[in-house]
């Protein structure tokens, strides 16, 4: 997972002056905010159990709130998928995300992610949404795409499929998805705070740029949403055209209707604007967001769940708990998978797409080499493992920073030959392969540590 680092700025000229001509009472005190610095919040993955001391963050119950900021690279628990480092704002969509699902029905939903890199909302969507739901994440720009899958395959859940492509390919999938979620490119005025390139960016242009675009994106997404499902829009910047305006486009263009989010505690100083949310630093203790609701017209009706496959007898299922009951397990070239067996048409689908790539799906148990099956990472990492299938080797917190650094790491004596659990604090770090004298790491080499 990513650690972001912040690097505060000056602000660039006009900028200030444009944002309390637009809204005074709101940005009143933007600048000393922006220039201040920023809170440090992290999410907790209630799958793997950990606990975190930390104040809640109001609108999220597994946020946190850190005094300090810690090297999280250093942390384990991080390379384990244990928490997520996240801005406090942007666990906002986990509210929204348990109101669309509610009202809905409460079963299970096919979410779209469309712009999903690095994955902070994706996972926070993972974790909100009903049993059995499917989140499909894309990514355009392949290195963000490549930091969407590592996060993805460290949250651990196997109803994901991660994508990489121009996400105006989901509209030839017309009404495939319950809720489509539009993280949309936008000029970046509210993380000024932490990313320099957003001060050295800014300009009047580039928010009309930035605000065509938007219109296309949500245009060509809303192909893909079924009637009477949700699209969340959300930017994280703070003028009118990027946010209100847009609200208006899709309600007079398209025939959206924008939806209040219940359960809001005034206290949080979260702003409701035109039936959108802002976080605006300085009165809430995180970036700049904002966020809406809105459904598309029409009658919704759940997806169709196909009739039940059977059992299939793969040796490899015995890698996966009880809660892997529901997985299929394919073969192709010389991976192994297993994905969620009533989402398998959507995956074909998917797949199918022109101009769409298939990067992750479900959980990648092993890759086959000679009769020998190599458990993967990914299978190490996942909620779905039975940790009991492979013998386990519980590493202390030095030895688990060599592991992930691909160093050498001793183990005991009397541990067996072969594939090897790695643990630390007892939860799965990942695989080794025990050759006696010796072991060979199967960590992903691309996501090494470097830091010493």
């Amino acid at each position: 997972m990513t650690d972001p680092t912040p690097s505060p700025a000056g602000l660039p000229r006009g900028f200030v002056e444009r944002l309390q001509a637009e809204n005074p009472a709101l940005f009143g005190n933007i600048e000393s905010a922006l220039l201040s610095a920023p809170s440090v919040a992290v999410r907790l993955n209630a799958a793997k159990g950990l606990q975190m001391e930390g104040r809640p963050v109001p609108w999220c119950a597994a946020g946190r709130y850190l005094e300090q900021r810690p090297v999280f690279t250093l942390d384990p628990a991080l390379h384990q998928g244990r928490y997520y480092v996240q801005d406090a704002s942007s666990m906002f969509i986990g509210m929204v995300a348990r109101q669309a699902a509610a009202a809905l029905g409460g079963g299970a939903l096919r979410w779209l992610d469309a712009c999903a890199a690095p994955g902070g909302k994706t996972t926070c969507v993972i974790d909100s949404l009903p049993p059995d739901s499917l989140v499909v994440a894309n990514e355009l720009v392949p290195q963000r795409a490549a930091a969407l899958r590592e996060n993805v395959i460290k949250w651990g859940n196997p109803g994901v499929i991660v994508t990489r492509g121009d996400s105006s390919a989901f509209s030839r999938m017309k009404g495939a998805f319950d809720v489509v979620a539009a993280d949309v490119p936008c000029s970046g005025e509210g993380m000024m705070r932490k990313d320099a390139d957003a001060v050295a960016q800014w300009s009047p242009g580039l928010i009309e740029s930035c605000a065509e675009r938007q219109r296309a994106i949500v245009t060509s997404l809303w192909e893909a949403l079924k009637p009477g499902g949700f699209m969340v829009y959300s930017t994280c910047t703070f003028n009118r055209a990027e946010n209100e305006d847009m609200l208006a486009f899709i309600a007079s263009e398209l025939g959206g209707e924008v939806v209040p989010v219940e359960g809001i505690d005034h206290a949080w100083g979260i702003a409701e604007s035109q039936g959108g949310y802002r976080f605006v630093p300085g009165r809430v203790e995180g970036e700049g967001l904002f966020m809406a609701l809105i459904r598309k017209p029409g009658i919704h009706r759940p997806f169709q769940r196909p009739r039940p496959a059977k059992p299939d007898r793969c040796p490899q299922r015995a890698w996966l708990s009880n809660d892997g009951s529901g997985l299929a397990i394919t073969a192709a070239a010389d991976r192994l998978n297993a994905f969620p067996a009533i989402h398998i048409p959507m995956l074909e689908a998917v797949t199918a797409l022109k101009g769409m790539s298939v990067i992750h799906h479900g959980i990648v148990l092993g890759r086959t080499k000679g009769r020998d099956v190599i458990p993967d990472h990914s299978l190490a990492l996942s909620t779905a493992l039975r940790p009991e299938a492979f013998p386990c080797v519980e590493l202390d917190h030095d030895a688990a920073l060599s592991y992930l650094r691909c160093d050498a790491v001793s183990l005991p004596a009397d541990t067996p030959r072969g594939h090897v659990l790695l643990t630390h604090r007892g939860a799965p770090l990942g695989f080794v392969k025990h050759l006696g004298n010796r072991s060979n790491t199967l960590y992903p080499r691309d996501w090494r540590i470097l830091m010493r």
